[in-house]
């Protein structure tokens, strides 16, 4: 069994922010794998489904994102789970919009949520870093995490969910690098082959003009030989 946490923010309020998007994850997948209905649990909603043959419980927990390991230890302590065995989905401001990176365990690098669940479990779970950019400015980062997606931002963000779910069975299985490639063919526009160039037909090579090597010498006439006979 695996634990996927998503984090974010509970209430429509929030439900379209950057800050979000490891919610929007998890709501894809259980969607399109055919995941039980979300049900109040462990400080969150939770659902559960199979992916790979294996059992998945899928985690949002509504502490808000500061208290998101409140809710992750809840989960943990009550499925007797190995930290080995949690993947939290969150949103990465030092990845461009439409990325991601796996990571197994390492820092918080300064994201609330992860802060969160280190206080209370430790750095020993696997985290997907899901890529919404940076606005340029650090005073910015509240505004700009805590801000809706724009519409723009459908055409990376509509085929990083779907790689996402396309490779969740890879990610329960613990293929994690077929899991990034995954995405990858979703996430990364395909290059076009370039057309071949059509044979063109090559001039025929223009043939010499035709020479004549050591040409005979022009024949006496017959007035001229008769003249010669008679200078002889």
């Amino acid at each position: 069994m695996k634990l996927f946490v998503g984090l974010g923010n509970p209430g429509p309020e929030y439900a379209g922010n950057r800050h979000n998007i490891g919610f929007m994850a998890l709501d894809r997948i259980a969607a399109d794998h055919g995941f039980g209905p979300w049900k109040k649990a462990f400080h969150g909603l939770a659902s559960e489904g199979r992916l790979a043959g294996d059992k998945i419980v899928l985690l949002k927990p509504d502490t808000f994102m500061n208290k998101s390991g409140q809710a992750v230890q809840a989960a943990v302590t009550f499925h007797k789970l190995p930290l080995s065995d949690v993947v939290v989905f969150h949103d990465e401001l030092d990845l461009p919009p439409g990325k991601l990176r796996y990571k197994m365990a390492g820092g918080h690098a300064g994201h609330n949520g992860l802060r969160s669940i280190h206080g209370h479990l430790g750095e020993a779970y696997a985290r997907v870093r899901l890529g919404i950019g940076h606005p340029g400015n650090k005073d910015a980062v509240a505004g700009y995490v805590l801000h809706d997606f724009a519409k723009a931002d459908r055409d990376w963000l509509d085929p990083l969910l779907q790689g996402l779910s396309e490779g969740a069975e890879d990610l329960a299985r613990g293929e994690e690098a077929r899991f990034m490639n995954t995405v990858a063919l979703r996430t990364t526009p395909q290059r076009k082959t370039p057309r071949e160039a059509p044979e063109v037909a090559r001039p025929e090579p223009a043939k010499p003009h035709a020479t004549v090597e050591n040409p005979a010498p022009n024949p006496l006439s017959a007035l001229q030989k008769l003249a010669q006979k008679f200078r002889n």
